[in-house]
């Protein structure tokens, strides 16, 4: 996956949800070939020309102006997080690929997630490795998996060739598959020459036609906080926050803590979890 070719498949991505009388265009041809806005359509609107934003799209504009791109991003009808990742693909395009640096997790930040008991906390890395987890992670997202196993999983990978089990573990699995895809995507743009995270978008377009399906779609989010409704087999319904705290060298890695509402069903709920889990690791 080269920068360049992913700035122009998120511009076709947002020019394909945008109809020509949102904006105040005539019609046109009824039956194109193609949903959405056209590129003579947008770029007059944006105030470029028609071979400037086709040389953009296909990767050969790389001294783009943010100028340009807020005009662009304000004809597709970008959100705030949408024009940020705008802005990081097109840097990259123009940049070029960089090594990315390996994944080291500061052992400080291990032991502070591992010593967590009342709250489901993790750290992951840029392409979704865990690299840490606690107790409660481990038996609301992985129950299927080994908790002191070989070696952690990968929340995106597990989410979409584990669906056997991962499926049953959330309310709307459709949206958390939407958001893993919106979580590689953002790290892809901010970590082009990640070559293991190219090795594993290329593993799972091969693998899984949900998450093809979804890549395409160019889903965009900063992934900050997220609720979401999780299921456990004996506790129920847990509507917890997803809060993801980037670790202060930004390599792409963050701790989530998994939170609910205070003084709700869902707290008392995962305090039991949680005494349950505390008995359970107790036993000789």
């Amino acid at each position: 996956m080269y920068p360049s070719s992913a700035l122009g498949e998120f511009l076709r991505s947002r020019r394909a949800r945008v109809t020509p009388e949102a904006l105040g265009l005539p019609e046109g041809v009824r039956h194109r070939r193609v949903p959405g806005l056209r590129r003579e359509e947008l770029a007059p609107l944006a105030g470029v020309s028609v071979g400037y934003y086709t040389r953009l799209e296909q990767g050969q504009s790389p001294n783009v102006s943010a100028e340009v791109l807020d005009a662009i991003a304000r004809v597709l009808g970008l959100d705030d997080d949408e024009l940020a990742h705008l802005h990081r693909l097109a840097r990259a395009a123009a940049s070029g690929p960089r090594r990315a640096a390996p994944e080291r997790l500061r052992q400080g930040i291990r032991l502070m997630v591992e010593s967590m008991t009342e709250v489901p906390a993790w750290a992951v890395g840029r392409r979704g490795d865990v690299l840490a987890w606690n107790r409660l992670a481990h038996a609301l997202f992985a129950p299927h998996r080994e908790f002191e196993g070989p070696e952690l999983p990968n929340f995106v990978r597990m989410d979409f060739l584990d669906q056997e089990f991962t499926r049953g573990l959330y309310a709307d699995w459709t949206r958390k598959a939407r958001d893993d895809v919106a979580y590689l995507h953002g790290s892809l743009g901010r970590f082009p020459g990640d070559e293991g995270l190219t090795a594993l978008v290329d593993e799972l377009l091969e693998l899984s036609p949900d998450f093809a399906r979804l890549w395409t779609e160019h889903p965009v989010s900063n992934c900050a906080s997220i609720a979401r409704d999780h299921l456990h087999p004996e506790h129920g319904v847990l509507s917890l926050t997803a809060e993801f705290l980037r670790t202060p060298d930004d390599e792409g890695q963050g701790v989530t803590l998994f939170q609910p509402a205070p003084g709700s069903p869902s707290a008392t709920r995962l305090r039991a979890l949680a005494a349950e889990l505390t008995r359970s690791a107790a036993r000789p």
